[in-house]
C-alpha cells in the first residue's frame, strides 16, 4: 500500500528543512548507536532510491528521444505504451502525483506534436494558414494520468476563407484517427477537432466563445459544459502565438461575462460530495458498488471545479489545480492553511484515482471510478474524509462570494 501522501513545502530549501526537522525530532529519543544506525540507514536508503530514480529517468530519456524521429504510427503506439508502463512503475515506487502529472503530460504533448507533423506530411498540400493544437480538460490543466483520451481543439489563422475551412476539416479527420492509433482514445463527448464545434479560425472561435458566455445556446447543460471545458485551454503544438491569442481571449471572456462565471459557480457549489450523516464518508447502500463511492464525481471533480471558479474570477492564468491554489494563496483569496489543505486534498484524491486506474490496467477490476474507503487503513480513510470536508468548506466560500441562493 502507498505511504501517506503528506503535503510538503514547494521550495527546495523549505522541503529540505522540513525533512531534516522530522529527522531531528527523532534523534533525542535515541541512544548514540541507534542514532548512528538511523542516519546510516537513511543514507543507504537515499542512495538506493536515487539509483532507482535515475534508472527510470534514463529509460524515459531514451524513449522520449525516439519520438521526434519516428514516422511509424504503430511504433509511436509502442513508445506510448512503454512510457505508460514506465510511469506506472515509477508511481508505484514513489507515489508522486505531481511527478506523474508532469511526466504523462510531457510525453503526450510530444506524441501529439509528432502526430500533428506526420499528418501534415499525409496532406496533399501545405496548410493555407498557421494553426495550433490546444488541449483542454485534464490535459489542459497539465494533469494527465495513466488513462487518457482526446480533448483537443484546433485554431487557425483568419486569412484562409472557405479553402482553409475545408483543408482543416480534412486534416482534423485524419489527425483524430492517427491520435487514436497511437493510444489517445477518442473522446466520448466529441471534444475533438474532427467535430465542427472544436475547430475554427480565430475569428470563428471568437464568435463561438461569445455565444457560449452569453448563453445563446438553447441547451443550457451543453453550454455550461463547453464553458467549463474551454476554461482549461492550453497550447500543445503548432503556432504558439496564435494559440496564446485564443487562450487569452478565452480567459478575458470568462472574467468579462459575470453571468457565465456565476452559472459555473452555482453548478460547482451544487456538486454533491461523498459526505453523509455526521460528516462520515457516504457510500452506495446497494447495487454493484455497495460500500463504495464515485471518487471522481463525488470528490475529485468538485475540488477541481471549485478551484477553477476562484482562479477564473481572480484572473489567474495558471490551469493546473495546485498552481491555481498556490496563486490564490499568494493573492490572499485563500488562507495558508486552507490552501495547503486543499493541495493535500487534491494529491490524496488523485493518488487514489491513479491507483484505481492501475487496477484497471492490471486487469484487477473493470472500473476506475469507485473507491471502497473501508479497504483503506483508518488513517488514510480519515485523510479522504478530511479532503471531503475541505471541499465542502470551499463550496461555502464560493457560495458566499457569488451570492448564490
Amino acid at each position: 500500500m502507498p505511504q501517506p501522501n503528506h503535503h510538503s513545502p514547494t521550495g527546495d530549501a523549505e522541503l529540505m528543512q522540513g525533512l531534516m526537522e522530522r529527522v531531528h525530532a527523532f534523534l533525542p529519543l535515541l541512544e548514540r548507536e541507534e542514532m548512528t544506525r538511523l542516519l546510516e540507514g537513511l543514507k543507504l536508503s537515499a542512495r538506493q532510491e536515487l539509483v532507482q530514480f535515475r534508472s527510470f529517468s534514463t529509460r524515459e530519456t531514451e524513449l522520449l528521444a525516439a519520438i521526434p524521429e519516428e514516422r511509424d504510427y504503430p511504433a509511436l503506439l509502442r513508445l506510448h505504451d512503454e512510457l505508460n508502463v514506465l510511469e506506472m512503475e515509477r508511481f508505484l515506487r514513489f507515489y508522486s502525483v505531481p511527478a506523474l502529472h508532469e511526466n504523462c503530460t510531457s510525453y503526450r504533448d510530444l506524441l501529439a506534436g509528432r502526430a500533428l507533423q506526420l499528418v501534415l506530411d499525409e496532406m496533399p498540400t501545405a496548410p493555407p494558414v498557421p494553426f495550433a493544437l490546444i488541449s483542454m480538460g485534464s490535459d489542459g490543466r497539465e494533469e494527465q494520468t495513466l488513462i487518457t483520451d482526446q480533448d483537443y481543439l484546433i485554431v487557425y489563422g483568419d486569412d484562409g476563407g472557405e479553402q482553409a475551412d475545408a483543408w482543416f476539416r480534412d486534416y482534423s479527420l485524419i489527425l483524430v484517427e492517427r491520435l487514436a492509433e497511437i493510444g489517445f482514445k477518442k473522446c466520448t463527448g466529441g471534444i475533438m477537432p474532427s467535430n465542427d464545434n472544436w475547430r475554427g479560425s480565430l475569428s470563428q472561435w471568437q464568435r463561438r466563445i461569445l455565444s457560449i458566455v452569453r448563453y445563446e445556446c438553447d441547451d443550457y447543460g451543453k453550454n455550461l459544459m463547453d464553458l467549463i471545458v474551454i476554461s482549461d485551454a492550453r497550447f500543445v503544438a503548432g503556432d504558439r502565438e496564435l494559440a496564446e491569442e485564443l487562450v487569452s481571449r478565452i480567459r478575458s471572456m470568462g472574467q468579462d461575462y459575470f453571468l457565465a462565471l456565476w452559472g459555473m459557480a452555482k453548478a460547482a457549489t451544487e456538486m454533491r460530495l461523498a459526505l453523509g450523516f455526521l460528516k462520515r464518508i457516504w457510500t452506495e447502500g446497494s447495487g454493484e458498488h455497495k460500500g463504495e463511492f464515485n471518487l471522481k464525481l463525488l470528490a475529485w471533480a468538485p475540488l477541481v471545479m471549485n478551484v477553477r471558479i476562484l482562479a477564473i474570477n481572480q484572473g489567474i492564468p495558471a490551469t493546473a489545480t495546485v498552481r491555481r491554489i498556490e496563486h490564490l494563496e499568494r493573492e490572499r483569496s485563500l488562507s495558508r492553511s486552507t490552501a495547503h489543505g486543499l493541495i493535500e486534498a487534491y494529491r490524496i484524491l488523485t493518488k487514489h484515482r491513479i491507483l484505481l486506474q492501475i487496477k484497471v490496467i492490471k486487469g484487477i477490476q473493470d472500473d476506475a471510478y469507485f473507491l471502497n474507503p473501508y479497504a483503506l487503513d483508518p488513517e488514510e480513510r480519515e485523510r479522504v474524509r478530511q479532503a471531503l470536508l475541505l471541499i465542502e468548506e470551499l463550496q461555502k466560500i464560493i457560495h458566499t462570494n457569488f451570492s448564490i441562493v
